[in-house]
């Protein structure tokens, strides 16, 4: 995402961005932006998700964090002045409230579920604004930072690369209908009711391909969901196949071999970047109507209940039944994507950044 908002950046002409990155994450790295490097200072999980939540309900501040998050402000109090979008850290505006710099906070999830709101209005208060990737979000973030930070609440939806990700050019592909699934497995992603709407295709109608892992490590063990899963599999008629995690660099061409691209996710995604790389690629998508999915899929997506098997199956069947009116689907979702890519995405968020800090540039430290 920062690759895509720097690259558009710099098309648009506006100054090259940088990134602070710990010093042994993000391998290999972009070449979109300048790299701020920082060693990173281990803080115990418990004290982040058990002690520094029940300090925030006391009205003490979270010491956990602010270690945690020491090396980055020392690395930025080096930079000069700066817009920085702090994705999905809450904590850096009130961190960064005595330095030069310009603080927004990006939010792309629900960050503040265990902030009280007297806790996120003053974690808050020093902030320029709050970017949310979709309007199902902003609504839920705004309900949480307290009044007086309500109007600095922004919407700017995440774009796609469609350099990189483009349509299949040379013609049906033959066999079963491929519906894949990209992303998480883990239970919130509902691969299990994906695999459930199976159950009335032969193999010769439908083929689901899994790919992913429960996190980043395709060599990890398997965990009770993903076995779950495979036995699952092991009694659908429809042909299923588990890939593990995948480098980006492997999904243009994934996505580009699939006929439908299914997110079944039964929790509110605040929206979802294959979602968007799918339709770049001129694949049907096929998506649950919750959260900011509906926003991200566009008019052009089939948008299902989560958690029904039955009508996911009816949905499937309709274009197992109707080649043509998956090439039309397909189609439409590439001109939307074209319509929303990066540059897209970069325009509206300069504009967020010009009405928060009015004069400042926005060459931004993300």
């Amino acid at each position: 995402m920062v690759d895509g908002l720097a690259r558009a950046a710099s098309a648009h002409g506006d100054p090259r961005h940088a990134v602070v990155v710990e010093r042994s994450t993000f391998q290999p790295r972009y070449e979109s932006a300048d790299v701020i490097e920082y060693a990173g200072r281990h803080v115990p999980a418990p004290v982040r998700q058990f002690i520094d939540p029940a300090l925030g309900r006391l009205a003490v501040p979270r010491f956990g964090t602010a270690e945690y998050f020491a090396p980055l402000v020392a690395a930025l109090r080096a930079q000069p002045p700066s817009i920085v979008l702090a994705h999905n850290a809450p904590q850096l505006p009130w961190l960064l409230r005595n330095t030069p710099h310009r603080v927004v906070l990006y939010a792309h999830n629900e960050l503040l579920r265990t902030y009280s709101r007297p806790e996120a209005t003053r974690a808050l208060r020093p902030a320029d604004g709050i970017v949310c990737v979709s309007r199902d979000l902003a609504e839920r973030t705004r309900a949480a930072v307290g009044t007086e930070n309500e109007a600095k609440v922004h919407v700017v939806g995440n774009g796609v690369d469609t350099a990189r990700f483009t349509p299949r050019m040379e013609g049906p592909r033959g066999g079963p209908m491929r519906v894949m699934f990209v992303g998480r497995v883990v239970p919130e992603k509902g691969v299990d009711t994906l695999l459930r709407s199976a159950a009335g295709f032969a193999r010769s109608e439908l083929e689901i391909v899994v790919v992913g892992s429960a996190g980043f490590d395709s060599a990890a063990p398997l965990t009770d969901y993903e076995t779950g899963l495979r036995a699952l599999a092991a009694r659908s008629n429809a042909r299923v196949e588990f890939r593990s995690f995948v480098d980006r660099t492997e999904l243009p061409e994934l996505l580009r071999s699939a006929d439908v691209l299914c997110v079944p996710s039964r929790w509110p995604e605040p929206s979802g970047l294959t979602l968007g790389e799918g339709l770049a690629s001129g694949v049907p998508v096929v998506a649950s109507r919750v959260g900011g999915i509906p926003e991200a899929a566009g008019p052009a997506s089939l948008l299902v209940t989560p958690d029904d098997p039955a009508e996911l199956a009816a949905t499937f069947r309709r274009l197992l039944e109707h080649p043509e009116r998956r090439r039309e689907i397909g189609w439409a979702g590439r001109r939307w994507a074209e319509a929303h890519d990066w540059s897209w995405a970069w325009g509206r968020l300069r504009e967020v950044l010009d009405a928060a800090v009015p004069g400042f540039h926005a060459g931004s430290p993300d």
